[in-house]
């Protein structure tokens, strides 16, 4: 059981009332919150096969842990040391605090640059951090208004640089350098389209679009949390692990649509390429 279990534990106990979100007839696993019958717990990542520097600090936003939906879970799933917290605006918390001054840790608020303060740090598309330290990527869980409240309202954060991306313009810059190192080794019939198709899967982990058809985004190029977590692992260097995250998400996205009365959109073929990436990094 990780951080964003207990979490929901923990929020759950706090309830007077049983949270009715939707779905909520479903009959869930208590770990996945997936239905049992589509359950993923038993394929999850193995921790202690995965070799990470970064760590994650989820703040999630009241109600967000309760939600089956929710993503910051499969972030936990993977990455050992991810921590989860239920924000607040007015009550200080001791044992997060204790986090962000960990001298092991460089923390980063994960939150687009169009917000930031004109004389905040802000890393666009690469991550750079102190020799010794470990980036902490905070990210801020919740609905995109419930997010901007947070970032707003979260005074301790501010000191911490900002990590933003551009999803387009990280692909464009990554390829310059990858399809020119390929043109040289084309195949016979293949083009240089064909070759950009193949880079991007190798460079990104998201893509520039958000594949999350579980809940509706009122923005272009809004992703789920573990999409956004996603990319800062590819930003930080670990491609591997931003991988397996994004398809790890693809297996929680197509399985969570299977118990949903409308049209399955995710990835059919997830379940599969998981597994084959799993068996071809062991």
């Amino acid at each position: 059981m990780h951080a964003v279990h207990q979490l929901h534990q923990y929020r759950k106990s706090l309830s007077t009332t049983t949270y009715k979100a939707r779905g909520q007839r479903v009959q869930r696993c208590d770990l996945c919150r997936l239905a049992v019958k589509f359950c993923i717990c038993s394929i999850a990542p193995e921790k202690e096969n995965i070799k990470t520097n970064a760590g994650f600090l989820l703040l999630m936003y009241d109600t967000e842990v309760l939600k089956p939906s929710n993503t910051g879970k499969l972030i936990a799933d993977l990455i050992p040391d991810t921590f989860a917290f239920l924000w607040s605006r007015t009550t200080k918390n001791d044992a997060l605090q204790a986090i962000l001054d960990d001298e092991q840790w460089q923390p980063f608020v994960v939150f687009p640059h169009e917000y930031a303060e004109p004389q905040r740090q802000v890393y666009k598309n690469k991550v750079l951090f102190e020799s010794g330290k470990r980036p902490l990527f905070i990210m801020l869980d919740g609905s995109w208004r419930e997010a901007k409240k947070m970032f707003r309202k979260s005074p301790y954060l501010n000191g911490f640089p900002l990590i933003s991306f551009d999803p387009k313009l990280f692909l464009d810059n990554a390829l310059k350098v990858d399809v020119a190192q390929g043109e040289n080794t084309l195949e016979q019939n293949q083009s240089v389209e064909q070759v950009q198709a193949s880079e991007k899967k190798k460079i990104s982990p998201v893509g520039s679009n958000s594949r999350y058809t579980v809940r509706k985004t009122a923005l272009e190029h809004q992703f789920s949390t573990a999409e956004v977590a996603a990319r800062v692992l590819a930003m930080a260097g670990e491609n591997a692990n931003a991988q397996l995250l994004d398809l790890w998400f693809d297996v929680f996205n197509y399985q969570y649509q299977k118990s949903v009365c409308q049209r399955n959109k995710g990835n059919p073929e997830a379940l599969e390429n998981y597994q084959q990436f799993i068996k071809n990094r062991a």
